[in-house]
């Protein structure tokens, strides 16, 4: 079964592995503070998840999760995740991360600094305009009507298969917005930002997006 590792396991890394793990997937946490802070979290997630360090969770990893401030993005390692798909759940808070001159003029996007800082990997937009406790919650079968869709987008088109299907098996349709320099369409304060919305909805919502805010 596909291994996810978690960089970060706070309110959204936890709600996915949570939902991860009860679809069969087995699931690596790690945060900044060190695998034994994580002993109540893996107690509650049962066997098939287990607490690591960054580096750990990243090389037993089939796929990834970055879910962590973005102002720490640049600590995500490198090296343990070239060649795999790594899911972007970050947004920027400027007031949390400081100001970034390149996201503030609407030069960049917070998922293409991490692709710029992990060259070799497969960057996916993923999971960042939805609450954490909607995750668990929000999820429908496929073909339910005005079932909840969610934006993904890569440059990758693998790792928007991949997403696309993990959503599906979440209970979630998929909105596809790539490349990856389009993700800002579902950044922090766009109308697609932690509304509900089925894909008719969410396509709407990423089409009148302001590029800066």
């Amino acid at each position: 079964m596909t291994t996810i590792g978690f960089i970060g396991a706070g309110r959204i890394g936890s709600a996915v592995a949570r939902a991860a793990i009860s679809h069969g997937y087995d699931v690596v946490l790690s945060n900044s503070r060190g695998p034994e802070t994580l002993s109540d979290l893996i107690a509650e997630l049962g066997p098939k998840a287990r607490a690591a360090t960054a580096a750990e969770a990243a090389a037993a990893a089939d796929v990834a999760m970055v879910t962590i401030p973005f102002r720490a993005h640049n600590q995500v390692p490198v090296e343990p995740l070239a060649g795999k798909i790594v899911l972007d759940s970050n947004n920027y808070y400027f007031e949390r991360d400081g100001h970034v001159d390149e996201l503030d003029r609407g030069e960049a996007t917070v998922s293409g600094l991490l692709q710029r800082h992990l060259p070799s990997s497969k960057v996916a937009k993923a999971f960042n305009h939805i609450e954490s406790g909607q995750i668990g919650t929000d999820g429908t079968p496929a073909g339910t009507p005005n079932r909840r869709a969610l934006a993904t987008s890569s440059d990758f088109p693998e790792a928007v298969a991949w997403v696309t299907t993990f959503y599906d098996e979440l209970g979630f349709d998929t909105v596809d917005t790539s490349p990856l320099s389009e993700s800002w369409r579902v950044e922090r304060d766009r109308p697609a930002y932690v509304s509900r919305q089925n894909a008719e909805e969410l396509l709407e919502n990423l089409a009148k997006a302001p590029r800066t805010i």
